[in-house]
């Protein structure tokens, strides 16, 4: 007879962060989780031309979760898709872009097992589950339509339990304090609610699997971490904000405690995150420090965003910035010859800031025509890729530089032979990036997806993948191109490649350590508590062993 499994994801909970708050006493629910159990940290890599990268896109690494799969099997690699005929950036905020028929998330067992889903971060709906599926009742930009199977479950349950406060809505920034004040209740409802939905249809019915999300974790991570000492805006608060993000986690454990209070007595339980989050060290580098340097690569001498001088120490950290939204904030703060108008130009309401700025499209008037991805600066430079021979990708976490190849690119401009000597040098360039305020080495690692620049099947958009350093910095600065920035912080947590799991359950040693694995693993291992048949092509393995799990007793 097999046990039953209780899977619970928490979205980008760094491992760092929960074992720090166990550590302190916090979160005694999944403290008690661990401490009966297995538990273990997952690293994340991708292999771009066979050379192991760190992984932290948040989309793509749930894709690997579900499927069991790397991005060179299914195909996806991210949410943006870049189409070499025009220059177009397309990015559908309701399809994650991974086929789940093909590639069918682990909770897929067909006839022989009943099963319970309830918002799993950035999957999709799948014919070969026998129970219930709501994808995007809540959660942090689920990349999945609000939808359900039967259709009519979603409805009913939003009747019952009311929408989510949460969903489409954690856009906010550090600075504005009424998101601040709005956030946390919001958090707290929702992981009651979702604990509510859990517990009633946990009650309903003896499932084999019961998968549940928990976005709330993300949202806490990306909007909350500026009240973490680690993050430089912390003291710039004057007042900390208090321990918001701990008493998010701690509404999070006792949603989860809750729903385990209803779960058999022999069930297993799984409690994972295939990554983690921290102080955002990424977004400003790949988002616009990255396209604003491929931009001065393309026309020499000439400055588009944020410029600075070497010759001085960096100017103070912006602390107070003016507007409503943070692209707002950088677009407003652009390059302005003239003192007095760059002093006035944060000030101007946004129907003044939509004419073109040295070639650049404003993110106004983007916004207005619905552009994908119109607050991000890498989508200002789109205007000018076609005449510039590498210009940075609108991208999340990592960095991507796309190189303008004659051939490939409808108006290429660098030879195909001339390739390899293009990415080299630039390659070199970003190298050689450093953060004006410490001095430290921005690039951890540069990989490179492609061997030609016509190879091209099942890979990502970049012909160069920025792998950052841990350095959380505002300004930095190029030997070759001078100072970018400052610029003001964005969102105050960003991802890590690292994760964990955790089991509890028949036969689980307690306090146990499991090998070194990837967000991969976790679906094999699942399917292995389950006694349910592993894919051949699933590229993760599981992680139960000797070290974890007491040998069966023959009798």
């Amino acid at each position: 007879m097999r046990s039953p499994v209780i899977a619970i994801g928490l979205d980008a909970a760094d491992p760092k962060l929960l074992e720090a708050y166990m550590a302190q006493g916090h979160l005694k629910n999944i403290s008690q989780v661990r401490q009966q159990g297995a538990y273990g940290r997952l690293n994340n890599i991708v292999n771009y031309s066979d050379v192991p990268t760190p992984a932290a896109s948040t989309e793509r690494l749930w894709a690997m979760t579900w499927t069991g799969c790397m991005p060179d099997q299914t195909g996806f690699w991210g949410t943006s898709k870049f189409s070499p005929n025009g220059y177009e950036v397309s990015r559908d905020i309701l399809q994650v872009g991974c086929d789940f028929e093909q590639h069918p998330p682990f909770y897929a067992l067909e006839d022989d097992y009943r099963v319970f889903v309830l918002d799993p971060p950035t999957s999709g709906l799948s014919s070969k589950v026998n129970g219930l599926q709501t994808l995007a009742w809540g959660g942090h930009y689920p990349f999945t339509p609000s939808h359900s199977n039967p259709p009519e479950l979603l409805p009913n349950l939003i009747q019952e339990y009311g929408e989510n406060p949460v969903l489409y809505k954690d856009t906010g920034i550090w600075w504005d304090k009424k998101y601040e004040k709005w956030l946390p209740g919001a958090i707290k409802t929702s992981t009651e609610v979702r604990s509510k939905i859990c517990r009633d249809y946990m009650k309903q019915e003896n499932w084999d699997l019961f998968v549940v999300g928990f976005g709330e974790a993300h949202t806490a991570g990306h909007d909350l971490w500026y009240t973490h000492p680690d993050h430089p805006v912390y003291e710039a608060q004057g007042k900390p904000a208090g321990p918001l993000m701990l008493e998010a986690f701690e509404a999070i454990d006792q949603a989860v405690g809750e729903i385990l209070a209803e779960a058999p007595e022999d069930a297993y339980v799984v409690i994972f995150s295939p990554h983690g989050m921290g102080a955002n060290y990424t977004d400003l580098l790949s988002m616009a420090v990255l396209p604003e340097l491929m931009y001065r690569y393309s026309f020499p001498g000439k400055v588009a965003i944020a410029p600075g001088d070497m010759n001085q120490p960096p100017s103070k950290m912006i602390e107070h910035p003016f507007r409503k939204s943070w692209m707002g904030e950088v677009w407003a703060r652009n390059y302005e010859s003239n003192p007095i108008k760059r002093f006035l130009r944060p000030l101007l309401p946004s129907n003044f800031l939509r004419s073109r700025h040295n070639g650049l499209d404003s993110p106004y008037t983007l916004m207005d025509q619905k552009a994908p991805l119109f607050w991000m600066p890498a989508m200002w430079y789109r205007p000018l890729w076609s005449e510039m021979p590498a210009f940075a990708l609108p991208y999340f976490a990592d960095g991507h530089v796309r190189i303008n190849v004659k051939g490939r690119e409808s108006n290429g401009t660098v030879a195909p032979e001339d390739y390899d000597s293009v990415c080299s040098e630039l390659t070199e360039m970003i190298f050689r990036l450093k953060d004006a305020r410490t001095g430290k080495s921005m690039v951890k690692q540069i990989s490179r997806p492609r061997r030609s620049p016509f190879d091209d099947h099942n890979l990502s958009d970049a012909d160069l993948v920025v792998v950052w350093e841990e350095v959380i910095t505002d300004v930095v600065d190029s030997p070759d191109f001078g100072r970018i920035g400052p610029l003001p912080h964005f969102r105050s947590g960003g991802h890590r490649s690292n994760g964990f799991i955790m089991l509890k359950g028949p036969g689980i040693i307690a306090n146990s350590q499991f090998r070194p694995g990837q967000g991969l693993d976790v679906a094999p291992t699942i399917r292995e508590l389950l006694n349910a048949p592993i894919p051949e092509k699933y590229d993760g393995t599981s992680l139960l062993d000797a070290s974890v799990r007491k040998a069966p007793v023959e009798i």
